[in-house]
């Protein structure tokens, strides 16, 4: 822990219009684990691209063991010993785990010996894989599984990790720390990116902070609260999202026997769902990705039919309704992916406006479009969430992911909802944008709104929730007050765990 692995001195890259990075100076010692935080936008994601050799600085430089390091690409970073595990797996569902991870090797063994490695190196770490099992059947944690153990098989010297805990469990996460930890005491540096404040206090010694491409600050986690964290990260004071309590025995939405088969063969069907959603309720829907969270939103939303009678809408049968005719009865929802099925990239913020609220907002009239209205209706999303956007006819894949995620949301938000079902509502967004989001929320549960939030974030759903239940398998868990519920618990539901062994942890 003497002489840096890594240095970074004045390292700069600029875009046409924004400087991603300006001047950024920090150092990584040999099994050191050094959070690099900061918001949406701060230039966390292209440092990262610099170190691993995908994107080129316009000025400062790097050393590695003390001698110049200029990744031309990322084979050069590989060879140097410098391994990245992205937050979006880069795996083929139809190949297995041995082929996914010769297809990411520069001079990958005979399969059989692979095969053999990947044993030997996944038991060692504690994440044991079945080389021989289809990507398509693994859960998400297995598969960042495979991620990580494609890295250790590099012998990395430095270890890039981008959000990695998103898709895992409680349990699954503590996985992942002891094996981060025993890296950590072999010698091995990990850079770690993450927005779970607590998780960097738990794992991490140093953190850097960004703001707006430049360093604003260093810390050590474990003196440091998550609050003084997130004040570092935005440079203002973050307040916990509130609402006055709403208490309501009026069912907005009833969910019996729903079945849906998934329209993606490597998808998860769902079986049996049944809910009831209050007026004024936020049912928070947790779960690890790929247990039919797509699938719940696609068939609330009416992109997968069902039976008329499994979905009530306040008492009316929608099953066999589409999604346009959902929504005109007040019943509302956005997806998870933001580009694509969210919205339509290549169209303009005025027009992916008009896709949803064309009924609602008024925005149409006799066949017509009012496009002055629709415009309108665009700039107050923009205004009201803080889309940083040039206006409301910049195309939609010009924004960053975050920005897009506020604009998507906020669409829904303002056209006054009967029930809301959204699927990972914050993914991506910085924290203070997080808060105004989950703030949202919480003012449309105020004024009767009933909510149904999808997500991977407990720590998000335990602050809004009133209800808690966990997907798994595309089956639902015993619906539970979230007050009270402790993380075994919650970790045990997302597990398939139900009834009595969960309440007896």
């Amino acid at each position: 822990m003497g002489q840096p692995l890594i240095e970074l001195r004045g390292l700069t890259k600029a875009y046409p219009g924004v400087v991603a990075n300006d001047d950024v100076s920090f150092a990584i010692k040999p099994g050191e684990v050094h959070a690099l935080l900061g918001e949406n936008g701060a230039g966390k994601s292209t440092l990262v691209k610099m170190i691993y050799g995908l994107v080129k600085p316009d000025a400062g430089t790097m050393t590695l063991n003390g001698a110049p390091y200029t990744p031309e690409e990322p084979r050069f970073a590989r060879e140097q010993g410098v391994a990245m595990v992205f937050q979006h797996f880069s795996l083929f569902d139809a190949m297995n785990v041995a082929e996914n991870i010769a297809l990411g090797m520069e001079n990958p063994p005979r399969l059989a010996d692979l095969s053999a490695r990947i044993r030997k190196v996944s038991l060692l770490y504690g994440l044991p894989l079945d080389p021989e099992r289809t990507v398509g059947e693994l859960s998400a944690g297995e598969r960042q599984r495979v991620e990580i153990i494609r890295c250790l098989l590099q012998d990395p010297k430095l270890l890039i990790m981008d959000e990695p805990t998103s898709v895992l469990t409680p349990q699954e996460v503590e996985i992942l720390f002891r094996t981060l930890r025993k890296l950590s005491a072999d010698g091995t540096a990990i850079l770690y990116i993450s927005h779970k404040l607590e998780e960097i206090r738990t794992l991490c010694d140093e953190a850097t902070v960004l703001r707006l491409g430049r360093v604003v600050g260093t810390c050590t986690p474990r003196k440091t609260t998550a609050s003084a964290m997130a004040e570092m990260m935005v440079g203002e004071t973050l307040t916990a999202p509130a609402r006055a309590a709403v208490a309501s025995d009026e069912i907005a939405l009833e969910v019996t026997g729903l079945k849906a088969r998934s329209p993606s063969p490597f998808g998860t069907s769902l079986r049996d769902i049944t809910f009831t959603l209050h007026k004024g309720e936020v049912l928070g829907i947790g779960g690890v990705a790929g247990n039919g969270q797509d699938e719940l939103l696609g068939a609330l939303s009416g992109e997968l039919r069902s039976d008329a009678d499994t979905i009530r809408l306040g008492g009316q049968p929608i099953g066999r309704r589409g999604p346009e005719a959902r929504r005109r009865l007040g019943l509302l929802s956005a997806p998870e992916e933001r580009l694509g099925h969210a919205a339509a990239p290549d169209m303009s913020l005025t027009e992916n406006a008009l896709l949803t609220g064309a009924h609602r907002q008024a925005l149409t009239k006799r066949g017509m479009i009012n496009w002055s209205a629709a415009q309108g209706f665009a700039e107050r999303i923009i205004s009201r969430f803080d889309v940083r956007t040039p206006g409301p006819h910049t195309a939609a894949r010009a924004l960053s992911g975050g920005n897009l995620q506020k604009f998507v949301i906020g669409r829904e938000v303002l056209q006054d909802p009967r029930v809301l079902v959204v699927n990972q509502p914050t993914w991506g967004v910085d924290a203070s944008a997080a808060a105004a989001i989950r703030q949202a929320l919480l003012d449309l549960a105020t004024n009767g709104t009933a909510i149904l939030c999808i997500s991977q974030d407990l720590d998000e759903l335990m602050e809004i929730s009133d209800r808690f239940a966990a997907l798994n398998e595309g089956r639902l868990s015993e619906i539970r007050p979230a007050q009270g519920l402790s993380v075994e618990q919650i970790g045990l539901m997302m597990g398939g765990a139900h009834g009595m062994e969960v309440a007896h942890v």
